[in-house]
């Protein structure tokens, strides 16, 4: 992937709100995400991974530019999002949701919901539109009988190769998918992720895969970052990263995945039950109060990430001293 230029590029985000603290608390600051730096090269596969509530989505919101970083910077091709027009950030990144049901508008046929960025975007006539539309849904495996059936006519995985086609139809640079599976029967889940890899390289997409089941990255992904308290404390190759997990988070992580072995029952990931609050973050490495390996210096002071920028790990046991 060296050769390969930048598409998207996450330049120290930050992403903090206001939450209300009670009657006669005020508001006190709830930082989603807390210096968040990623890159992203076109045709690869960047997965996303951490515990529900450690900022991905948050993120997710900021790529498709629904929401605006507190502080830092967000590139599309070298150019800031925020200086960017949003019909041009949309032509150029498309999302691919958690729940296919709720983000179809249920009052609208399939080849409506399909053709409707082209019509936005005011992309070709109503034919062109038309040739569009029987493409992409003979790619992700529709049948033409659906044109003008409505979303509940279809079942699970049918209606997200229908989000799916949407999000594809404009060809677009960068696909989001935030949880595509996760809503989807198991049986489901492979066709569906086969076929996400069928399109991907098809289209030369670009794909940033938001999930929390490590199979499903360890999969589709060629590059593995790990969120933990709204920043990315780990960042690998995805093989590298499951043949050898180096933050102690990451490792809980791996550790946490379910066998099919009963004899070994349920595993234990040794993170305690307590996760940080948000609105009270712990003084140094946010994760040693759950951390099995920590050390002195990580209840005073934040890590400095060892590595490189794609390649690096934030945690005070790969810190110079310890090198």
């Amino acid at each position: 992937m060296s050769g390969q230029s930048t598409v998207l590029e996450v330049q120290d985000v930050t992403r903090t709100y206001q939450v209300s603290h009670g009657l006669f608390g005020g508001n006190k600051e709830l930082r989603a995400l807390r210096g968040v730096t990623l890159s992203l090269k076109k045709g690869e596969v960047l997965g996303i991974v951490g515990e529900s509530g450690c900022g991905k989505s948050t993120l997710a919101r900021l790529l498709l530019a629904l929401d605006k970083p507190t502080t830092g910077d967000i590139l599309l091709d070298g150019r800031p999002v925020s200086k960017t027009k949003t019909g041009i950030i949309s032509r150029k990144v498309q999302p691919i949701f958690q729940d296919p049901y709720s983000s179809l508008n249920p009052r609208k046929t399939i080849g409506s919901i399909i053709t409707l960025p082209l019509r936005v975007h005011k992309i070709g006539n109503a034919a062109s539109q038309r040739e569009a539309m029987l493409e992409i849904m003979d790619r992700v495996g529709l049948s033409t009988r659906f044109i003008n059936s409505y979303p509940n006519q279809l079942s699970g995985g049918q209606r997200q190769r229908v989000a799916i086609a949407r999000a594809l139809i404009m060809k677009p640079e960068v696909v989001i998918c935030d949880e595509p599976t996760s809503a989807l029967d198991v049986s489901v889940q492979s066709q569906i992720l086969n076929m996400l890899q069928d399109l991907q390289v098809k289209y030369n997409l670009t794909y940033v895969f938001i999930s929390h089941n490590l199979a499903v990255v360890e999969h589709i992904a060629t590059r593995v970052a790990v969120m933990y308290f709204g920043r990315i404390v780990e960042q690998a190759e995805t093989e590298a990263f499951f043949r050898n997990p180096r933050h102690p988070y990451s490792q809980a992580l791996l550790g946490s995945v379910l066998t099919p072995d009963p004899e070994l029952g349920v595993p234990d990931p040794d993170l305690g039950t307590v996760f940080p609050d948000p609105l009270n973050p712990p003084v140094g490495c946010a994760f040693h109060p759950r951390c099995p390996k920590r050390v002195t210096v990580c209840d005073q002071r934040h890590p400095e990430p060892t590595g490189d920028r794609d390649d690096f790990v934030e945690c005070h046991l790969f810190g110079p001293a310890n090198s």
